[in-house]
C-alpha cells in the first residue's frame, strides 16, 4: 500500500481502537478491517464536502454495519466535519456526545440514516437510490446526479430484509447503488461457517446485480473495483475480503475483536505493529493534512452544482421540494372534498374514502410517491393514470414493491431521508408485524413517512384471525413518536391525511377499514377536529350520564348506541378518538374537559383494551376484543363478539 494511504487508513484504525478502549465498549474490528476500503472510497470517489455534509447532490454513504460506528465517526472527524471533534471521539458512547454507540440520523452531521439493526441500512439505501433516480427524472441530471455507497457486513446479508431490498434494487436496476461487503468471515459467535454457507455473489447476481470479489486490503484492487462500479448499468456488489481487526497482532481475524475493547496491552502491541508511535488520540499532521484535503475535494463539485441551481428555472421548486415544505395550495382540493362529504354523508369503507382523498391530494403534492406491498387494489393507494416508477423511466410516482412489506418500509425511510420525496405505502394493518422495525427507526429518526394499513379489524371478514389485527393498534400506539390514525368516515380520513402530510418529523399510520361504515361527520366544524386527537362528536340530549369513546368504524356503532340510550332517557355523549397521540399533545384542561365526569364511560374499538383506560379508567366498560377473531362476514363477526349498538348500550346500562 502507498505510504500516504497506509498512514490515512491507520489513522482510522487507531482512532477506532482508542475510542473503543476509552469507552471500554464498542466494536473495533470492523473499522480496523474496512479502513483501507473506506480510505480509497472517501479520498478518490465519494462526492462530498465536509463543510457542507448536507448539500443535496452529495453522494450518500450508509454504514449498514452500524456497530462499526467508529469507522464513520473517524471519517467525519478526519475529513473535517466541524461538529465531530476529537473531544467527541474521546467521548464515544457517552451521554451527551454526538458519537453514540450506533450512528443516529439528526444527532451527528454526516450520518445519513440511523443504523445498528442489521440489514436496515442496506435496505434504506435502496430507498435513497430510488429517490435519487426519481428526483433526477423530475429535475434533471444537472441538479440530481449522485451515488449511494453502502458498507455492509455478513450480518446485514443474513437478515431477511436484505433479500427484499436486493431483489427490489435489482428489479429497478438502480445503477448508482453500490454495496461494499465487509467479507471477513466473522460473526459474534465465531466463523460465518457456523451458521451460513450462502454464495453471496451468486445470490446478488441472481437478483440482477453486477458482482466482483477483491482483496479489501489491496488499494489498487479497491480503486479499480470502485471505478468499475461507476460504469455498470445495474446495482453493484463488491465483496471486499478483509481481516477483521487488521493490525491487532493477537486478535486480528478472530471473533474476539468484533465487539469489545482490545485491552491496554493489545493497544500498545497494535501501535507497534502498525508503526504508529503517537499517544492515544494524537494524530500527526502528515495523516491529518491529506484527510482534510479529501474533505475539501468535493468543493469544486459543490460550487459547480450551486451555479447550475442558481441558473435553473426549477430552482424555487427544487428548493421547496428538498426542504419538505408542502405547496401553498396543497390542501385546497382536500378542503373542498371535506365540505362536500359533510353535505353528502357518503357511506363507504374508510379505505375507499382514503383512495378518494388521494385522488384530489396526489395531484396537488408532486413529492408524494406511493406504493403497495402487492395489495394495491385492496389498499386503494393507486391514483388513476399515475405512471409507475420503473426502469428506465423513474419519473413515475407509484412503486410496485411486491410482497416485501419490510423492504417497502425501509425503502420509504430512505426516500424520506434522501429528501424531495414524501413516501406512502400500503399493506394490511396486520402486516405491520413485518415492517414494524422500519416504522420504529422512522420514529427514532423523526421522518415523514406514511403507512396505509387497511383491513384494520375483524371487519375484514372471511380471511379470519390470521389476517384480523386485534393487538396491532395498541402495539403501534405504544411506540414513541408515531401518530396512529383511525378515522371514522370520509371527513376524518381527509383530516388525517392532512395531518400526516403536515407532520414533518413524525411517521404516521392510517388504519382503514375494509367494510362499509356510515358517515358520522355531517355538521361542519370550524377546524380540523382530528388534530385534537379526540373531540366531542355528539352531546347528550339530557344531563350526561354516559360517555362513549370510539375510533374508526366503531364510531358509527357508538352513535347508534347513543340513540338507544337517549331513547331510554339516558343522556349520552359520543367522543371520537382518531389519534391517541395528538390527544396527549392537547392542553390538560382540554383533555380533562373532554373526558368529563360522567358516571359511566365506555370505550368501543374492535381491538384489545390496552391503552383505553386513559379515557375510561380502570372501572370503565370496554366493548371490543379480548382474544383473536374468527372467520365469517363482518356483520356476523361484530354480532358474535358483541360489538353492536345493543352490546354497547347494555354495557353502559350495566355500569349505571
Amino acid at each position: 500500500m502507498p505510504a500516504p494511504l497506509k498512514l490515512m487508513a491507520d489513522a482510522i484504525r487507531v482512532l477506532s481502537m482508542d475510542a473503543v478502549e476509552q469507552a471500554n465498549s464498542g466494536h473495533p474490528g470492523m473499522p480496523m478491517g474496512m479502513a483501507d476500503v473506506a480510505t480509497v472510497l472517501w479520498t478518490k470517489f465519494l462526492k462530498y464536502d465536509a463543510a457542507r455534509p448536507d448539500w443535496p447532490d452529495r453522494d450518500r454513504f450508509v454504514l449498514s454495519a452500524g456497530h462499526g460506528s467508529m469507522l464513520l465517526y473517524s471519517l467525519l472527524h478526519l475529513t473535517g466535519v466541524k461538529a465531530v471533534t476529537l473531544d467527541q471521539i474521546r467521548n464515544f458512547r457517552q451521554v451527551g456526545s454526538n458519537t453514540p454507540g450506533h450512528p443516529e440520523y439528526g444527532h451527528t452531521p454526516g450520518v445519513e440514516t440511523t443504523t445498528g439493526p442489521l440489514g436496515q441500512g442496506l435496505a434504506t439505501a435502496v430507498g435513497m437510490a430510488i429517490a435519487e433516480r426519481h428526483m433526477a427524472a423530475r429535475f434533471g441530471d444537472e441538479l440530481v446526479d449522485h451515488r449511494t455507497w453502502v458498507v455492509a457486513g455478513d450480518g446485514c446479508l443474513m437478515e431477511g430484509v436484505s433479500h427484499e431490498a436486493i431483489s427490489l434494487a435489482g428489479r429497478l436496476k438502480l445503477a448508482k447503488l453500490t454495496i461494499l461487503w465487509d467479507d471477513n468471515d466473522i460473526t459474534i459467535d465465531g466463523h460465518v461457517g457456523l451458521s451460513d454457507a450462502t454464495d453471496q455473489l451468486a445470490r446478488f447476481k441472481a437478483a440482477g446485480w453486477a458482482v466482483k470479489r477483491i482483496d479489501g486490503h489491496d488499494v489498487g484492487q479497491v480503486r479499480r473495483a470502485l471505478a468499475w462500479a461507476t460504469r455498470q448499468d445495474r446495482p453493484t456488489l463488491i465483496a471486499c475480503k478483509t481481516v477483521i481487526g487488521k493490525g491487532s497482532p493477537t486478535f486480528e481475524g478472530t471473533h474476539d475483536v468484533h465487539g469489545k475493547a482490545l485491552g491496554k496491552d493489545e493497544v500498545v502491541k497494535t501501535r507497534d505493529n502498525l508503526g504508529w508511535p503517537h499517544e492515544p488520540f494524537v494524530l500527526p499532521d502528515e495523516a491529518v493534512r491529506p484527510w482534510r484535503a479529501a474533505g475539501r475535494r468535493g468543493r469544486k463539485d459543490l460550487k459547480a452544482w450551486e451555479a447550475r441551481l442558481a441558473a435553473s428555472p426549477m430552482k424555487a421548486e427544487f428548493e421547496r421540494a428538498v426542504s419538505g415544505e408542502l405547496p401553498k395550495r396543497a390542501f385546497e382540493a382536500v378542503d373542498a372534498f371535506i365540505a362536500d362529504a359533510e353535505k353528502t354523508a357518503p357511506a363507504a369503507a374508510t379505505r375507499q374514502h382514503s383512495g378518494n382523498v388521494l385522488s384530489v391530494l396526489f395531484p396537488a403534492v408532486p413529492e408524494m410517491v406511493g406504493g403497495s406491498a402487492d395489495l394495491t387494489g385492496s389498499n386503494n393507494t393507486y391514483v388513476k393514470n399515475t405512471k409507475i416508477l420503473d426502469t428506465p423511466d423513474y419519473s413515475g410516482r407509484y412503486v410496485n414493491y411486491g410482497v416485501r412489506e419490510f423492504g417497502m418500509a425501509t425503502a420509504m425511510n430512505g426516500m424520506a431521508l434522501h429528501g424531495g420525496v414524501i413516501p406512502y405505502g400500503g399493506t394490511f394493518l396486520v402486516f405491520t408485524d413485518y415492517n414494524r422495525p422500519a416504522i420504529r427507526l422512522a420514529a427514532l429518526m423523526g421522518i415523514r413517512v406514511i403507512h396505509v394499513g387497511t383491513h384494520d379489524s375483524i371487519g375484514l371478514g372471511e380471511d379470519g384471525p390470521t389476517h384480523q389485527p386485534v393487538e396491532h393498534l395498541a402495539a403501534l400506539r405504544a411506540m414513541p413518536n408515531v401518530n396512529v390514525f383511525r378515522p371514522a368516515d370520509a371527513v376524518e380520513v381527509a383530516e388525517c391525511w392532512k395531518l400526516a402530510l403536515s407532520a414533518t418529523s413524525t411517521p404516521s399510520i392510517l388504519a382503514l377499514s375494509r367494510q362499509k361504515t356510515a358517515a358520522v361527520r355531517t355538521t361542519p366544524f370550524a377546524e380540523n377536529m382530528s388534530a385534537r386527537g379526540a373531540y366531542q362528536l355528539a352531546g347528550a340530549g339530557s344531563p350526561a350520564q354516559v360517555t362513549l369513546f370510539a375510533t374508526g368504524t366503531e364510531v358509527a356503532v357508538a352513535m347508534a348506541a347513543r340513540d338507544l340510550l337517549e331513547a331510554g332517557g339516558i343522556g349520552t355523549r359520543v367522543v371520537s378518538v382518531p389519534c391517541f397521540e395528538l390527544f396527549e399533545a392537547q392542553p390538560t384542561d382540554y383533555q380533562e374537559a373532554l373526558i368529563g365526569e360522567t358516571p359511566v364511560r365506555v370505550a368501543v374499538e374492535a381491538g384489545v383494551r390496552m391503552g383505553w383506560d386513559r379515557f375510561i379508567g380502570v372501572d370503565g366498560a370496554f366493548v371490543g376484543m379480548s382474544g383473536f377473531g374468527a372467520s365469517g362476514t363482518d356483520k356476523a363477526l361484530y354480532k358474535h363478539f358483541g360489538i353492536t349498538p345493543e352490546g354497547v348500550a347494555a354495557a353502559a346500562k350495566a355500569k349505571l
